[in-house]
């Protein structure tokens, strides 16, 4: 008799699995019970989240995704053991930039060409109000933008356990266990955490800015929002910081900007320090309050605009 023995990197995939098992459930329980206990809300959100699940590009976005973080894991480096840290920062950040462009695209359309193509006036003929609408427009976008990142973050996760034991292989180092790769996924779990609430934030400014702007307005307003929510902390803390001319604009642009550097892992995982979950758990909230108070400005928005 010969005994069975499973790769280390397959018994860490079976408690990946669960985890990943877990969180759809999770993620299917929420949808119905928006559609269950806000019925025109989920009305709303459930339209909009299938009009971009069958858009072509879901299917482009996904697809591109996945190839993309499979040849980042068969690529050889030649970092010197550095090898899984660049996979890392590498897979976090496709898999951000991915979910955030399907927001901002999603945003923009399904409010936009509504309101251009008149059927927005038709839906709120109906007993619906305009605060159920948007709110139910970006239930709809969180569900089609967490439905891609739930795939490509799945399959992200997997590819890190893999690559682990496939790195050891090249190095002629000892394979490392399942604990040893779970232990290595686990801590890529805030990184996910921070670059979801990236996007829901992302998804929110472009919510807002697609009831007063078109799709390519929206696009280039959202990049420029994206580049200084992330360079102004750099500018600041550097040379350029000492200015007060410098220290003043970018004290206003902070203060009206998401600070999108505060949701990047990428600098923890190149000093391999673990971010703790009370960090993720003041970084939430932080995004809560954003998105709270950039739907508020939406309504205003949307409130003044004559559909007609």
């Amino acid at each position: 008799m010969f005994a069975l023995v499973i790769p280390s990197w397959i018994q860490a995939l079976q408690y990946i699995d669960l985890g990943v098992l877990g969180t759809f459930i999770l993620f299917a329980a929420a949808v119905l019970s928006i559609r269950h206990f806000l019925p025109k809300v989920g009305a709303v959100a459930w339209i909009t989240a299938k009009e971009s699940l069958f858009q072509p590009l879901f299917i482009i976005l996904t697809l591109v995704g996945l190839t993309v973080i499979f040849t980042f894991l068969i690529l050889p480096y030649n970092t010197l053991g550095e090898d899984i840290k660049l996979f890392i920062t590498q897979g976090l950040t496709v898999i951000k930039l991915f979910a955030a462009f399907l927001a901002v695209w999603a945003a923009s359309t399904t409010i936009a060409d509504e309101l251009d193509g008149k059927t927005a006036l038709m839906a709120l003929s109906k007993p619906l109000s305009r605060t159920k609408f948007i709110v139910g427009k970006y239930f709809g976008v969180m569900i089609a933008v967490t439905l891609l990142f739930l795939i490509l973050g799945s399959f992200f996760l997997n590819s890190v356990s893999y690559k682990c034991v496939y790195d050891a292989r090249e190095t002629a180092k000892d394979v490392p266990t399942a604990i040893e790769c779970f232990a290595v996924v686990y801590e890529l779990l805030p990184g996910m955490v921070l670059a979801y609430l990236e996007t829901i934030i992302l998804a929110a400014i472009a919510i807002a800015l697609s009831t007063r702007l078109p799709l390519l307005p929206n696009l280039t307003l959202m990049l420029i929002i994206y580049l200084l929510g992330n360079i102004v902390p750099v500018i600041v803390q550097s040379s350029a910081g000492q200015i007060p001319m410098v220290v003043f604009v970018a004290n206003i642009i902070s203060a009206v900007l998401p600070c999108l550097d505060h949701f990047s892992m990428e600098t923890a995982v190149a000093m391999e320090r673990a971010v703790p979950w009370k960090y993720v758990g003041f970084a939430a909230g932080y995004a809560g309050l954003y998105c709270l108070a950039t739907l508020f400005v939406s309504l205003l928005l949307f409130e003044k605009r004559d559909l007609a």
